[in-house]
């Protein structure tokens, strides 16, 4: 779960000052913890300690009202309403790597994957994105090859994996929908050569940059399985003890 919140931390200094290249530094004085960290921890906290997932993200929105939430995201989040509001957001996949690290079963994944989605993203793009996302990290964590994720989730998501990074980065703008954000994020994985990489590759089209590289970094940290030393000293030093302790204890129980 940490190599997506680092994905985050990393990908917010570039959301809304895109870089078309590898090369940038990983971590700037812009660089901070965003809705994506929000809301995977609070998804985590849901798996721990058995909790509402609606109740929940609701708690820890208001906690942190500044992380910055989509519009409809946050209009849901200050009302009363509990129930899903159709979205096809990325905020379903942006959200989902610790349901890819706690289930031992693909059916068990994508089962709780669309639960997690489904009390804000009951849209069907906005579910399958939370279950491509968590499927291909369980397949990364359960040591499948690249060959095999891919194969899996074109012919399970009708996700259209074939187009090189080279080939998104001219064109590619800002697109918060998961159809148009998570196949990137897993094609920036794909053509990656360790995490960091993973990364880079995910930074280097533009877009929803922190969401983008949240998506990847759990699936590429789930397959590469080590991050180095010092991306995580930075990214525990950006989160306070609260988040600190979701992350531990998840990591603790499940990875």
């Amino acid at each position: 779960m940490i190599g997506a919140i680092a994905g985050d931390i990393i990908g917010s200094a570039y959301e809304w000052h895109n870089i078309k290249s590898k090369e940038f530094e990983l971590f700037s004085p812009r660089s901070k913890f965003t809705d994506d960290t929000v809301l995977t921890i609070a998804v985590a906290d849901c798996l721990l300690n058995g909790r509402d997932y609606a109740q929940t993200f609701k708690e820890y929105g208001r906690r942190y009202p500044h992380a910055g939430y989509g519009g409809n995201f946050n209009t849901w989040l200050h009302s009363d309403d509990l129930g899903p509001y159709n979205s096809f957001g990325n905020g379903s996949a942006m959200r989902v790597s610790p349901v890819g690290f706690a289930f031992d079963t693909m059916d068990r994944v994508l089962s709780e994957a669309k639960r997690s989605a489904v009390v804000t993203h009951d849209h069907p793009e906005g579910i399958k994105g939370a279950q491509a996302t968590a499927a291909a990290i369980f397949l990364a964590r359960t040591r499948k090859d690249k060959k095999e994720i891919k194969a899996y989730i074109q012919s399970t998501f009708k996700y259209d994996l074939s187009p090189t990074l080279a080939e998104i980065r001219p064109g590619y703008s800002f697109d918060v929908t998961c159809q148009g954000s998570v196949p990137q994020a897993i094609i920036a994985f794909l053509e990656s050569a360790n995490y960091e990489d993973a990364i880079r590759n995910a930074i280097s089209i533009g877009g929803d940059s922190d969401t983008i590289a949240c998506i990847t970094g759990g699936i590429a940290q789930a397959y590469y399985k080590t991050i180095s030393d010092d991306i995580i000293k930075t990214v525990r030093s950006s989160l306070d003890m609260r988040l600190l302790n979701i992350l531990d204890a998840f990591t603790e129980r499940f990875c």
